[in-house]
């Protein structure tokens, strides 16, 4: 498959656009509920922005190093290469983290982009030692096993295994591991814990498989097909382990792995049928501008949303009152939040737009 798959730049460019969307509302305290992540166990649509990211990382992943790979010559430069990519995708999210103060003895260790580094390290490096089959096994023993640990293995200090937000294994772990340099607002553990990363390598390796079946010599009908069929699967499976290991992003639980991967494969099979199969492509250009240039896009929305927390005008910061002045006195607070987001990410389109209009592309 030489031809670019457009399909898979507008599913990423919908997906950023979707992460920048739900992380900077007006006001923390009127977003709509779907524009929420689940209080606890469950699923919204917001959780599923984070997982289909990583799951198109790892379609990404096939698409760009299956070449190399299947031409047969000696990998040990591209490790290089992989390991170089990740620990700068790393650093910058650590950068990100302690903008624009640095105090390095409270400073977050974990996050969106330190946990999209590990997935792409640990999924490249996966996908050139082994087959496709060595794939699927290794993300049917990262499942069990993280379902074996999390449900099974007593938690030390606190007793008997539970999936409670301070008292699990995973919390637990990045105490002791990460004290002091947690996410601010729980303090005692981390959405991007060290434990639960484990279970989104196999949200990415979900992609890396999806990338042989769009890669393989089935005919089109049959490549959408197929990843129907895997998608209900993988969902099917995952509401059934449900029952016993609830849907939970925070701790990246393997049935909120199955389930979200499913519904992302679903995602993809229709966007490919429509825009690369029956050639549907005339509305994917906005799309395609943030996708191409998706990671650079991501951090540069961070980077915005800080200057705009720093800044002060008078006694609050200049997004508050860009918020209050802008939206909040003509709209209620909740519809003024979200045209706040809507405002930030049309912005942010502009700005790939450009790039995109230069044919300049970022690689982080």
């Amino acid at each position: 498959m030489s031809k670019r798959l457009v399909s898979l730049d507008v599913l990423r460019g919908i997906t950023i656009a979707g992460m920048i969307l739900v992380n900077d509302p007006g006001s923390w305290e009127y977003v709509y509920s779907p524009l929420q992540h689940a209080g606890w166990h469950g699923c919204t649509p917001t959780d599923l922005v984070f997982p289909f990211f990583l799951f198109m990382v790892g379609i990404s992943v096939t698409l760009a190093l299956g070449k190399r790979v299947s031409s047969g010559t000696d990998t040990s430069g591209l490790v290089l290469k992989i390991v170089k990519r990740s620990a700068v995708i790393f650093l910058i999210g650590m950068l990100l983290n302690g903008f624009p103060y640095y105090d390095l003895s409270t400073i977050r260790i974990p996050g969106v982009l330190q946990r999209i580094a590990l997935v792409y390290l640990c999924c490249s490096l996966i996908f050139i030692r082994t087959t496709w089959m060595g794939q699927f096994r290794w993300a049917v023993a990262i499942l069990v096993g993280y379902w074996f640990l999390m449900i099974f293995i007593p938690v030390p200090g606190i007793g008997a295994p539970n999936l409670e937000p301070a008292t699990n294994l995973g919390a637990w772990l990045d105490n002791l591991l990460l004290g002091g340099h947690l996410w601010s607002h729980t303090k005692v553990w981390d959405p991007e814990g060290i434990l639960s990363t484990i279970p989104a390598i196999v949200t990415g390796l979900s992609g890396v498989l999806t990338g042989h079946l769009i890669k393989s010599d089935l005919s089109e009908t049959r490549k959408v097909v197929w990843l129907f069929t895997a998608g209900v699967i993988c969902i099917f499976t995952g509401l059934l382990w449900d029952l016993s290991f609830p849907i939970n992003k925070a701790l990246w639980t393997s049935s909120y792995v199955l389930y979200t991967s499913g519904i992302a494969m679903q995602c993809l099979a229709l966007c490919y049928w429509f825009i690369d199969v029956l050639g549907y492509k005339g509305w994917t250009t906005p799309w395609v501008a943030f996708g191409i240039n998706a990671l650079s896009v991501y951090i540069l929305s961070g980077l915005l949303a800080r200057f705009l927390g720093l800044i002060q005008i008078g006694e609050q910061s200049l997004k508050g009152w860009i918020f209050d002045n802008l939206f909040l006195s003509w709209l209620g607070p909740y519809n003024a939040s979200l045209a706040f987001a809507m405002v930030f990410v049309f912005i942010l389109f502009v700005l790939s737009w450009q790039l995109y209009r230069k044919g300049v592309i970022i690689k982080v």
